[in-house]
């Protein structure tokens, strides 16, 4: 999940301009290796199409469908380990990373159903997965954009 998440959170709003991890190829291709990835320019293409792709699903503005050719050659064949049933994914070097995020987000729409959600602050780009049990979490950082929209609600209050 956390790939996941990354992956999402890749091109955020700092002061008001946008910083791309995965913008120039040398920091793409290392964000892409640091999570396991392969490191070529195909794969960083594809992550980027995952990601635009995924973020339009979030926000609700693509239908999960949409993630369907993301996954055009990808397999999971089970295994049997001394731990028990595992899936091993098989799929091209290069596509492996992007179809682990797109699973992952499969899975956690199965197991926690609406909890992967846009942070609240409209001014900001980042994503969260609401792990609270009243599943009421509505910014990526209560200490930053929490903060800035209940000051901004107090301040609209008081004037």
């Amino acid at each position: 999940m956390d790939v996941l998440l990354d992956l999402l959170n890749s091109r955020p709003l700092v002061d008001g301009k946008e910083q791309d991890a995965l913008g120039d190829p040398a920091g793409g291709l290392r964000w892409a290796r640091e999570r396991g990835g392969e490191g070529s320019l195909a794969e960083l293409a594809l992550l980027r199409e995952t990601r635009d792709v995924l973020q339009d699903v979030v926000h609700g503005r693509s239908s999960p469908l949409a993630l369907g050719p993301l996954l055009e050659g990808v397999h999971q064949t089970p295994e049997m380990t001394s731990d028990g049933l595992r899936w091993q994914l098989r799929t091209a070097p290069h596509t492996r990373l992007a179809a682990e995020v797109v699973l992952a987000w499969a899975d956690t729409e199965e197991r926690l159903p609406g909890r992967l959600r846009p942070c609240a602050n409209e001014g900001c780009r980042l994503f969260l997965l609401d792990r609270s049990r009243a599943n009421r979490a509505r910014w990526c950082s209560m200490a930053v954009c929490g903060n800035r929209e209940k000051a901004r609600r107090h301040y609209e209050r008081t004037r």
